[in-house]
């Protein structure tokens, strides 16, 4: 007596084999230790199914937009809460301006970059128009806001690339309406607790800020990987981004950008109002504050030893390499074992 057919197979319809999954690697794109770098395809295996290759036709494809000569974290200049924390209890933090001298700062900061994209001439000889541009992120709170445009004063309007709001980039959070004396015990809170991981009622904790920086960065990198700075039909090396944003929002940005310990962060100071730091390329095309700054300079910013050594290693080498001898990728983390046994 035959066999009933299976449910699971009919045989008026033989099985067929399912085609071959294309392999694709997955890889993670992390800061300037990607960036830059281009991504593999996995091609298909033609030596086990040779009836299948099909001749491919190669495109060119033109070479990565140049990256911009800097990044530049600028500082909000004097606001009024900076005079007098009880505007706090007033006004909410968004809200808070620039005081007169905030203003100034603002207006002295923008003639300080200007005189520093315009002294660098990556081609040409000096004194010739090499076309260099600044692209602006900006804080949208009205600080912020107030040091762009005071910024913006130095600037012709075509050196002006283009220039975007980023909420990603706005003040720590420290609660809604804030009550003076509140705030005053939960910042001695805080230096018991620790600056990075202390969460304010109701606000944010360094840490908090550290995670929507991250998603900034991701857009910042892309932004650069596609060329967005470049004016229509140019590739420009002589772009410039400027970042106009808080003292706690840069540093965290320089941590997240470096890859920085908790215990480095908590050592760096802030900026001044309308102070600025400023990422530079290198001679392998990485992002140094050693380019611009002083090792003197730096080290009244907070950075030891070991962060100067990365920066100086930064100067020189090239995106997608990784500095082995670095805290955050060697073996620092762990005890230095004596060489004898016990």
């Amino acid at each position: 007596m035959a066999a009933a057919p299976s449910k699971c197979y009919s045989p008026a319809f033989p099985a067929v084999a399912a085609p071959p999954r294309r392999a694709r690697r997955l890889r993670c794109r992390c800061c300037e230790d990607t960036l830059g770098v281009p991504r593999r395809r996995a091609a298909q295996s033609q030596q086990q199914f040779p009836e299948l290759q099909v001749q491919q036709v190669v495109v060119p494809t033109d070479p990565p937009p140049p990256r911009p000569r800097r990044i530049v974290l600028v500082r909000h200049g004097e606001s009024e809460g900076n005079v007098d924390e009880a505007a706090y209890t007033r006004v909410p933090d968004p809200r808070i301006g620039l005081t007169a001298k905030g203003w100034r700062d603002a207006e002295d900061c923008g003639s300080r970059l200007r005189d520093l994209f315009a002294s660098d001439h990556v081609n040409g000889a000096a004194g010739e128009d090499d076309g260099w541009r600044v692209y602006f992120y900006v804080s949208p709170y009205r600080r912020t806001l107030e040091t762009l445009r005071g910024i913006g004063r130095a600037f012709e309007p075509h050196r002006i690339a283009g220039v975007r709001e980023e909420p990603r980039i706005r003040e720590q959070d420290f609660g809604n309406f804030q009550d003076r004396e509140q705030m005053r015990v939960e910042k001695q809170i805080r230096r018991r607790y620790g600056r990075f991981f202390y969460r304010f009622p109701n606000g944010e904790s360094a840490a908090d800020v550290y995670d929507r920086i991250t998603g900034f960065r991701e857009t910042l990198r892309a932004d650069i990987d596609i060329g967005r700075f470049q004016p229509p039909g140019q590739r420009s090396p002589n772009m410039n981004i400027v970042l106009v944003s808080h003292g706690l929002t840069l540093r965290v940005f320089l941590m997240r950008w470096y890859k920085w310990t908790v215990r480095q962060f908590e050592g760096l100071a802030n900026l001044g109002n309308g102070g600025a730091l400023v990422m530079q390329t290198g001679q392998g095309g990485r992002y140094s504050l050693l380019v611009h700054h002083t090792v003197d300079e730096l080290r009244a910013f907070g950075l030891t030893d070991e962060m100067l050594q990365d920066q100086m290693w930064q100067k020189t080498a090239k995106p997608g390499e990784l500095n082995y001898s670095f805290m955050t990728n060697g073996q620092s983390f762990f005890d230095r074992f004596d060489s004898h046994v016990h």
